[in-house]
């Protein structure tokens, strides 16, 4: 696969998973946006990076669907930060897309199964 193709394929696979890392990320308590690209990088060794410029736009739809919940929060000596969190309906959302994504998975390693090639 050329570099360029790697590139365009990473962001497919991206798009296609952006909505459950980001509600995963939230699930146990509320993060800023930063806190979420560098979490996706540090738990993925690397291989996947969310910049700011496709991050929020993201959060900002996730927020009008009702899924997530933004608050600004200001601490002494810190930037302003908006605090992203899981609403009632975002966790079922959540518990739709994990259970659509491990039905996937699991179909995707039958196929690809050394056994079964």
């Amino acid at each position: 696969m050329t570099d360029i193709h790697a590139r365009m394929h990473d962001r497919e696979l991206k798009k296609g998973s952006a909505e459950l890392l980001i509600l995963s990320l939230i699930e146990t308590r509320p993060r800023h946006g930063y806190e979420i690209t560098k979490l996706i990088e540090a738990r993925s060794s690397g291989a996947l990076r969310f910049h700011a410029a496709s991050l929020y736009p993201l959060l900002y739809r996730l927020e009008k669907r009702g899924w997530v919940c933004g608050r600004w929060v200001e601490a002494a000596g810190q930037r302003r930060r908006r605090y992203y969190r899981l609403t009632p309906q975002g966790r079922k959302i959540l518990a739709a897309q994990r259970h659509g994504w491990r039905a996937f998975v699991e179909a995707i390693n039958r196929i690809v199964d050394v056994e079964h090639a």
